[in-house]
């Protein structure tokens, strides 16, 4: 491709983290906007540019690709209705702000990848889900039908729009397994709730390759589960993750107590969703960790 650049929003979270650094490796020019361009320099230095407001952005044109990651912490805090307006306003607005702004240039980016979630389903017990799947209400299926919503008003003959539905992502230093890991590693891990929810897991570097090539191949568009082909119940995550790092599995957690601990917020790791990347496969994706065991292997040994 002639034009190499690249903006990133939401670029010093976990997933924007690990994106910009590969964009670096491979020789993008990355804008990374963000709150705090001392948090953005922090991150990586003078290999970026640091941008903190839409209105410093130049031409929409002048970007190849967009990567919408923004979006406050979904575990950070305790959920009420003070958090839920940040989760959606973090989300929804900024998303919207970048549409208006491709809208008003000059010139379009050929893709925007925009961030989403299978919290897009709701709970669905042991169904199996594809992108056709119909959901079910809650607060995170809406949060994440609006911001899709949203990033799909930036289609147009030139610009391509890729949404792209995570599941429990599995790498160094953030997401999920970063909170679970120290109860395990002291062996007092165990399933949450019953252990029969369905979590459905990918390790950061097929995150990262799926991105790629949502950038790179014209015919992707629309919706793209990004979860390994392989959903496991909470138990046998639970189960794997204690066996990878030699550790008794002791301490289930009750539904009562997450629920105490957590609030609304508990949805999120006892709801079900038994997802399939029905449509990364039809598109030839090989995934380099497509069962849970390899995958934590990998992540845990690289921590060491």
């Amino acid at each position: 491709m002639s034009n190499k650049s690249i903006l990133i929003t939401g670029g010093t979270g976990f997933l924007g983290t690990a994106l910009t650094f590969q964009c670096l490796q491979q020789n993008y020019q990355v804008t990374v906007l963000g709150r705090s361009s001392d948090k953005i320099i922090r991150a990586f230095g003078n290999q970026v540019k640091a941008v903190t407001g839409i209105e410093d952005l130049p031409d929409a044109g002048s970007f190849y690709a967009v990567v919408n990651l923004a979006g406050a912490g979904i575990f950070d805090q305790r959920w009420n209705a003070a958090r839920k307006h940040v989760l959606r306003q973090s989300r929804i607005s900024l998303t919207q702000q970048l549409v208006d702004w491709i809208a008003r240039s000059d010139a379009v980016p050929t893709v925007l990848v925009s961030g989403s979630a299978i919290g897009f389903y709701g709970e669905h017990g042991d169904e199996t889900l594809t992108e056709t799947s119909q959901p079910k209400p809650d607060f995170s299926q809406q949060l994440c039908a609006d911001w899709e919503q949203v990033a799909l008003q930036a289609e147009t003959m030139n610009t391509r729009v890729c949404l792209i539905r995570t599941g429990l992502v599995l790498g160094v230093g953030g997401g999920l397994l970063k909170r679970m890991l120290l109860p395990f590693r002291l062996g007092l891990g165990g399933r949450l709730g019953t252990g029969q929810q369905w979590m459905s897991w990918i390790h950061l570097k097929d995150w990262l390759a799926i991105v790629q090539l949502m950038i790179d191949n014209p015919a992707l568009q629309g919706a793209y589960n990004a979860t390994a082909p392989a959903p496991v119940t909470n138990q046998v995550f639970s189960a794997t993750l204690a066996a990878v790092l030699k550790r008794p599995m002791l301490m289930p957690l009750p539904e009562i107590g997450l629920k105490l601990l957590l609030g609304e917020m508990a949805e999120l790791v006892l709801g079900s969703q038994r997802v399939m990347p029905q449509r990364l496969l039809e598109a030839g994706f090989l995934f380099q960790y497509p069962q849970l065991e390899p995958a934590l292997h990998n992540v845990l040994t690289s921590q060491k």
